[in-house]
């Protein structure tokens, strides 16, 4: 039996395990990687086995870095069954489905306006072969083991980290032996969704490494952002968010609406340009059971929701102050890098990141400091204002991380740390190690580790 590490291995995005079982094999996790370019180049890379011949996927959530490559894998001959909970299921249609739309969308731009050496661009996969995909999706409720395979049993247990996200834990009849794959680990105590459940013991554990060395800003109950707000209110400016449509928008709406309620920030139009956020704001209705109790207010927050490309054209030409919130979250892709183009040049507005920046995004570049970036082939100067929200992060910093592995009643024999940068994930190796005493291991990629 044997775990190969194909994706988000010293890196956080990617996400994709191999295990093998004799001639069985299970794929946990598909996801695109995102940032840098010699990662993004990987998803061009033929698949390291034959995709015909793994029988089973499983999907821990439906952000995209976990899903995304899961239409290629299917354009490639898979032909199995996809098994994740029934919020990844439906949010995953949805991702899929986008995405595919923003890779055709993009290689026919850049095609028309000739900013590419590859003669043609072509899609990395189709809207076609999303479609397909959907149809492999088997959703399997939480708390419920399910077999999946000869001798193979999974239980989803909820991980707090999005409406559906799971820990998949894979039961091995034969070698008695049980791996759980943590995914994203979410957060404790934070609005929207439920803490993560304690995890269940296992022999072998993948948990993310994202905020090793990191430890989140308190809760402040909205201050800071608040300051955001009135601060670029009181130089006539626009905020514009960049925002992961799955998770953030939700949270970013529920906070408005509560310093609205509170009088803290004035009312101002709040807009969500996202297609993919308004489908994911409906999900989330549909499943306000598996939310936080008492949150039925922040889904019917008063906002404009940007249905056309002329809305968004309009809003963009608008000079009142405003709240923008556009996908994607790391500013690669998507609708907001045409506000992006229209706020940057100007110091009254602000751009706020509430969420994680990969290395070489274009988020990254704009935290960092950089005075110019490369939109549409375009160069753009930056005179706006960057700001960041960490405490809205969906990711357990290094110390929740440290809490959830505390509840383990019995330490694994293995603990491999996956889904973070060098820097973070060799610091809480070091600390896991100091302070648990496990055996941590900090797979590289294609490494192939015997279970």
């Amino acid at each position: 039996m044997t775990l190969t590490f194909l994706g988000a291995a010293r890196t956080v995005t990617g996400s994709k395990y191999l295990l093998e079982v004799g001639s069985t094999r299970v794929l946990v996790d598909c996801g695109m990687f995102q940032g840098l370019k010699a990662l993004r180049e990987r998803n061009w890379e033929p698949f390291p086995v034959s995709p015909s011949s793994i029988n089973v996927v499983v999907l821990t959530h439906a952000h995209l870095d976990h899903c995304g490559l899961l239409p290629r894998l299917v354009a490639q001959g898979f032909t199995g069954r996809v098994f994740c909970t029934g919020g990844t299921a439906e949010l995953a249609k949805i991702v899929m489905s986008d995405a595919a739309h923003l890779q055709e969308e993009d290689a026919e731009r850049a095609n028309r306006k000739s900013y590419t050496k590859h003669k043609p661009a072509l899609a990395l996969f189709t809207e076609n072969d999303a479609a397909r995909a959907v149809l492999q999706l088997q959703p399997v409720g939480y708390d419920r083991p399910v077999p999946i395979a000869p001798g193979l049993e999974l239980e989803f247990l909820n991980a707090g980290h999005l409406l559906g996200s799971a820990y998949a834990r894979i039961t091995v009849a034969a070698e008695g032996k049980t791996i759980l794959f943590g995914g994203d680990l979410g957060r404790y105590g934070r609005p929207v969704l439920p803490d993560p459940v304690p995890p269940p013991d296992a022999d072998v554990v993948l948990v993310e490494s994202t905020y090793g060395n990191k430890v989140h800003e308190a809760d402040d109950d909205g201050k800071h952002l608040a300051r955001i707000v009135n601060e670029t209110v009181k130089r006539r400016g626009k905020i514009v968010i960049p925002a992961f449509a799955l998770g953030r928008v939700e949270e970013l709406l529920y906070w408005v609406r509560h310093l609205e309620e509170r009088k803290a920030i004035p009312e101002l139009p709040v807009y969500v340009d996202s297609p993919m956020a308004v489908e994911v704001l409906a999900e989330y209705r549909d499943r306000m059971h598996e939310l936080d109790a008492g949150l039925r207010t922040f889904l019917t927050a008063r906002l404009h929701v940007i249905a056309s490309i002329p809305e968004s054209r309009k809003v963009q030409d608008d000079p009142h102050p405003a709240i923008v919130i556009s996908s994607s979250g790391m500013a690669t892709g998507g609708r907001v890098l045409h506000h992006l183009k229209r706020v940057l040049p100007e110091a009254r507005n602000t751009v706020l990141f509430a969420g994680y920046q990969s290395e070489g995004t274009r988020g990254r570049q704009l935290k960092d400091g950089a005075q110019t970036t490369r939109i549409h082939g375009e160069e753009i100067v930056v005179k706006a204002r960057i700001e960041s929200l960490a405490s809205v992060s969906a990711h357990a910093d290094s110390n929740e991380t440290m809490r959830w592995l505390k509840s383990f009643k019995r330490a694994p024999s293995t603990l491999c740390l996956v889904h973070g940068e060098t820097g973070p994930m060799d610091t809480l190796k070091a600390r896991v190690e100091r302070e648990l005493k496990w055996n941590v291991k900090t797979p590289g990629h294609r490494e192939k580790i015997d279970i």
